[in-house]
């Protein structure tokens, strides 16, 4: 893999990386800001896209035994009852009788409050999931909440899903889209919000073989990462104790990160066993088993879910990427993205903004952009601009020079190493591919 000189950066560093180049930004900023609510530039937004269809890539459209599907955000509130959502979705808060803030209980290291030193109240159960309502009437008949997760949507919809996409158990279906969760102590830039995304796979299978289904998926969600350029060192599979098991899981396992805090979750794999897919079956009345064609029976089946966030993998990914090379003014600051989680693959540079190198260099961009995501770039200096592509982590740079109008030739630069080398225009685009190769079998983590 790419050789790191650092083996971390803090936080502040790269939330300010992720200003200055157009990764995150705060939401509303020209009203104050609102509180962990983050909008993603145009840089960002390439890096969170990109993150986002490496994962559809390998869960869907690289398998034979995975579909996908999008559901609503608002569902029927039964789904919300049904789940334990209404019942147990909630956190222990505390509220300081001195100067009124919240903080959740369990993260509390003290009985005084970390801001005035006030004793605090009883704990209270506090729910995380918004309520709004549907229609033009507010009253309790018309409530309903935005989903803290997608994956109740993939337990209603499992017979819709099966039935049309005739897939035979073992099977999963994947989701990708947006949750809400009132979060108390949200924070730490984008690793906890009260909106995000997530990218979720509910995969069914027999009754006893559930284990055997849970290993195979921890084991594959640790190979995703690294795949795709995290370091294995900065990696590890952490098994849920007993006391911490959600209500319905038999067995959970996080794929932890190394963030500039600590360690963080990015993915959790858990065994759900037959739970949801009974709880909805006995509320809305719907028989939601399957027929096994071959052993001729009928069962409900058991589900192992790996589920991740998007906002917290790109954000490993840009803190796993962050490197620096050099000292004072020749300190290079370089982002070292695996290809295909890079926000640009390419960048085509004129030398110069004279009008007699522009005509070429857009020839260039052109012969490019159908093939790879590019980025056209003509303001500063030359090393200007290879400083920017680095902090972006841009793998490759084609520079269009004055020699380009008499050899049809340009020099790409590789991100990774700064070497240089000439290729024919007519020969750029196979080259550039080469190139991506190498980088991404370098990246393995």
């Amino acid at each position: 893999m790419a050789k790191r000189t650092l083996t971390g950066t803090s936080l502040d560093t790269l939330v300010s990386l992720a200003k200055r180049r157009g990764f995150v930004f705060q939401s509303s900023e020209i009203y104050g800001g609102l509180s962990s609510v983050w909008d993603y530039g145009p840089v960002g937004v390439e890096l969170k896209r990109n993150v986002k269809d490496v994962w559809w890539k390998s869960m869907v459209r690289e398998r034979d035994d995975v579909v996908g599907m999008d559901a609503s955000i608002l569902m029927h509130p039964d789904i919300w009852v049904a789940s334990g959502h209404v019942d147990s979705f909630s956190d222990p808060l505390v509220e300081c009788q001195e100067c009124n803030r919240r903080f959740r209980q369990d993260q509390l290291d003290s009985e005084a409050c970390p801001n005035c030193g006030g004793a605090f109240g009883e704990p209270r159960q506090f729910n995380l999931m918004f309520k709004t309502f549907l229609g033009p009437v507010e009253d309790s008949s018309a409530t309903v909440y935005l989903r803290p997760e997608t994956a109740q949507a993939i337990f209603v919809n499992f017979e819709n899903v099966q039935t049309t996409s005739r897939k035979k158990i073992p099977f999963g279906i994947a989701q990708l889209g947006k949750s809400f969760r009132n979060e108390i102590t949200p924070g730490n830039f984008t690793f906890r919000t009260r909106e995000f995304e997530q990218m979720e796979l509910e995969f069914f299978c027999e009754p006893g073989t559930d284990e055997e289904w849970h290993d195979y998926w921890m084991n594959f969600s640790m190979d995703w990462f690294k795949k795709y350029g995290i370091r294995g060192e900065k990696l590890l599979l952490r098994n849920h104790e007993a006391d911490e098991l959600p209500h319905y899981s038999k067995a959970s396992a996080d794929v932890e990160y190394e963030f500039p805090w600590g360690w963080g979750e990015l993915e959790t794999i858990s065994n759900r066993t037959d739970f949801d897919l009974k709880a909805h079956a006995e509320k809305s009345g719907k028989d939601l088993s399957y027929f096994d064609d071959q052993k001729k029976e009928r069962y409900v089946p058991f589900v192992v879910e790996p589920s991740m966030g998007a906002d917290r993998s790109a954000l490993a990914f840009l803190a796993d990427a962050y490197d620096e090379e050099g000292e004072g003014k020749e300190m290079r600051v370089v982002l070292r993205f695996h290809p295909d989680i890079a926000p640009f693959q390419v960048a085509v540079l004129p030398l110069s903004k004279k009008d007699t190198l522009s005509p070429t260099a857009k020839r260039v961009h052109d012969l490019l952009r159908p093939h790879f995501n590019t980025q056209y770039d003509d303001t500063q200096s030359i090393g200007r601009r290879y400083r920017r592509q680095d902090e972006i982590g841009t793998p490759l740079c084609v520079t269009v020079d004055f020699d380009t109008l008499d050899d049809d030739s340009v020099t790409i630069r590789n991100r990774d190493t700064m070497e240089q080398i000439r290729i024919p225009i007519e020969n750029l685009e196979s080259a550039i591919r080469d190139l991506l190769n190498q980088m991404r079998a370098d990246a393995q983590g």
